[in-house]
């Protein structure tokens, strides 16, 4: 399963997600390939989960894949609780 965290410009604060996601990962006990980008970029990428703020996943083709918003980067909670459901 790949996982692509998206934001705006792919450098800081999907960086910090990305980390944040393979954090909740590891508290599920599941395993993703979990990469982050820009947004023009991961319209041009496959992956099974687009996740990122609401603002610029919504941004992405509802063909891509599964596209979860994330409300609060940095709630591990958060992510595993709209992670889970979909591994």
């Amino acid at each position: 399963m790949k996982i692509l965290v998206v934001c705006g410009s792919g450098l800081g604060s999907s960086f910090i997600l990305e980390l944040n996601v393979k954090k909740a990962l590891e508290v599920l006990g599941k395993d993703a390939e979990v990469t982050h980008t820009d947004l023009a970029s991961a319209k041009a990428e496959k992956a099974d989960i687009y996740l990122g703020a609401a603002d610029i996943v919504n941004e992405l083709a509802k063909d891509k894949g599964i596209i979860v918003s994330i409300v609060n980067m940095m709630s591990i909670s958060e992510i595993k609780e709209k992670l889970e459901p979909l591994l």
